[in-house]
C-alpha cells in the first residue's frame, strides 16, 4: 500500500514544479485519481505528459503498489481555460 502523500511525493521528485492532487478512490491504496499540473507539460503531448507521470511512478507501478490510475495532465494555461 502506498498513501497518498507518498504519490504527491513521487511525482514532485520528477517534475518539481507540479501542483498534484490526489485523491485515493477506494481507501486501500493501490486506486488512484491524481490531477497533475507542470509548466514541463508545455510543448508536449497529452501522451507525453501521461508518460512523463507513469515514469515518475514507476516503481510503485511495477510493484502493483498502485494498481489503477485514473490521470490528469494539465499545463497551467490549459487549466486556466477550463476553470
Amino acid at each position: 500500500m502506498i498513501s497518498p502523500v507518498q504519490v504527491e511525493a513521487m511525482i514532485k521528485a520528477e517534475l518539481a514544479d507540479a501542483q498534484v492532487q490526489v485523491q485515493d478512490l477506494t481507501g486501500g491504496g493501490d486506486h488512484y485519481q491524481v490531477t497533475v499540473v507542470s509548466s514541463l507539460f508545455e510543448g508536449k503531448r497529452l501522451i507525453q505528459q501521461h508518460q512523463m507521470v507513469y515514469a515518475a511512478l514507476q516503481q510503485a507501478m511495477s510493484s502493483e503498489a498502485i494498481h489503477a490510475l485514473s490521470l490528469k495532465t494539465y499545463t497551467p494555461q490549459a487549466l486556466k481555460a477550463t476553470q
